[in-house]
């Protein structure tokens, strides 16, 4: 914190209390800032608000514009510009008020027709996958947060982040987009071959696959962060473009038989991604790499 000015106590308003505006909600006013109010429109939002943001009152999006100094837009990607736009035609903002979003997609220019009102824009996106639960809070801590701003305000990004017990990284606003595709790439299609994997074993009659596969996909994970893809294993790597092919052959017959073309698909697709990678290294000679490319094919 000490590479950081401490910002003043502020009144900060959050628009929504999805699993994201909730639990920043709760960090930053851990960290001593007020949340002057929440928008919270949907049954399940309001419990988390109850939950997070205990005492802290519901109010329309008007009202809060009124009474923040800060406002959090949380909301999901394709929300956030017909929200701006409507907060700036039909909210009182204030020439100084500051607007962030928490969308890893955008940057500031997303909240132009705010700017344009006088209001200061800034983007704050945690590197980190939520549940909407008070777990979320540990979880933030050291996790990375992709900060862009016109630099005089910059600082204001950065010292939330850190207050909220994360480390601000900057990111260039024409690089969010990309910034947020590696994110995505990496966390959501973790959570999907996962669950891929878990059907597969549930059919064999694996009682508690979750279990069954977390010290694989644990030292997995930690073994690619500590080393890069020189920690791959398995037969893709090895060449073992015969066992690629019986892989191949049972995922086509499990597709058909338990309607699940997008394991088979997702199989194939990063089999063949893991080889062209290999092949490139040199993991890989150019025989190697055809054999598994036809065996994926077959």
């Amino acid at each position: 914190m000490s590479n950081y000015l401490k910002p003043a106590r502020l009144g900060i308003g959050i628009i929504s209390a999805g699993k994201v505006g909730a639990v920043l909600g709760a960090a930053l006013r851990s960290a001593g800032h007020a949340i002057v109010g929440v928008y919270a429109k949907s049954e399940a939002s309001q419990e988390r608000a109850q939950s997070l943001l205990d005492g802290v009152p519901l109010m329309e999006i008007t009202e809060i514009v009124e009474k923040s100094e800060v406002i959090l837009l949380a909301v999901p990607d394709d929300s956030l510009p017909p929200l701006v736009s409507w907060i700036a035609e039909h909210a009182q903002l204030q020439s100084g008020q500051i607007l962030i979003h928490t969308s890893g997609r955008y940057g500031v220019g997303v909240l132009e027709p705010a700017r344009n009102r006088g209001a200061i824009g800034l983007a704050i996106h945690p590197a980190m996958t939520f549940t909407g639960l008070s777990l979320d809070l540990a979880r933030l801590q050291n996790t990375s947060f992709g900060v862009t701003g016109p630099a005089p305000f910059l600082p204001i990004a950065q010292a939330l982040s850190v207050e909220m017990g994360g480390e601000p990284v900057i990111i260039a606003e024409g690089d969010r987009p990309l910034y947020h595709a590696a994110l995505a790439h990496a966390s959501n299609h973790l959570v999907t071959i996962t669950g891929q994997s878990m059907q597969i074993l549930a059919s064999l009659g694996i009682e508690d696959p979750a279990r069954y596969l977390e010290p694989l996909v644990r030292a997995s994970l930690d073994n690619a962060l500590a080393s890069g893809e020189s920690a791959l294993t398995g037969p893709v790597v090895r060449g073992d473009s015969r066992t690629v092919e019986s892989h191949t052959e049972v995922l086509t017959g499990f597709a058909m038989e338990e309607n699940a073309k997008d394991i088979l698909d997702s199989y194939r697709a990063l089999a063949r991604a893991t080889a062209q990678r290999a092949h490139a290294k040199g993991a890989l000679n150019d025989e190697q790499y055809s054999r598994i490319v036809e065996a994926l094919d077959s």
